[in-house]
């Protein structure tokens, strides 16, 4: 069933194909219409010509990145609410993300719901945090995905994550060979 004409416009920026049809899925049984872009510079044109409530932008993606796209969404429209979801997250680029526009930082996975309950917060009283209900990644949880990434941006080869992460390659195989701790 499509949203009806007023319903509120979402904009999905995800390179994570699956992600993207998920979450869109998610917003429009809420209701919403929702609408995704692959890349930053996609997203960019779409804001052109929509100008979407919400924007959910994927802080790690192939060209544009999150923190390039942030920016120039603003730029378009200071109105729009912008979210910016990883899954690699970390203070630092929690607090780049936000001084470059971002309106909130969650990391991934997060559901429609902690979105919407975001967005509802930053509507309803912009100027306070919102008091989101989010569980707090262990540190050992974020040095697990860390190291899933590096290993992942090296196209597998553990030695060269070793390397990259400053680590003997037997203590990278060791740490990676236990369960990926809890969040």
């Amino acid at each position: 069933m499509p949203p009806c004409e007023d319903a509120p416009l979402v904009l999905i920026v995800d390179d994570d194909e699956t992600f993207r049809s998920r979450l869109r899925r998610a917003f429009e049984q809420r209701e919403w219409d929702a609408d995704v872009a692959p890349t930053g510079e996609a997203a960019l044109q779409f804001a052109r010509e929509r100008s979407p409530d919400l924007v959910l932008v994927d802080l790690r993606m192939p060209g544009m990145s999150g923190l390039d796209l942030v920016p120039r969404m603003r730029a378009l429209d200071s109105s729009m609410a912008i979210i910016v979801l990883t899954g690699y997250g970390s203070i630092p680029t929690a607090i780049s993300a936000t001084k470059l526009g971002a309106d909130y930082y969650l990391s991934k996975p997060a559901d429609a719901d902690q979105i919407l309950s975001v967005y509802e917060h930053l509507r309803s009283a912009p100027t306070e945090a919102p008091e989101v209900p989010e569980t707090v990644p262990t540190l050992a949880r974020v040095e697990w995905e860390h190291m899933q990434r590096v290993i992942s941006d090296c196209a597998g080869n553990i030695s060269q994550a070793a390397r990259l992460l400053g680590i003997h390659r037997r203590s990278l195989q060791r740490k990676l060979g236990k369960f990926p701790p809890a969040h």
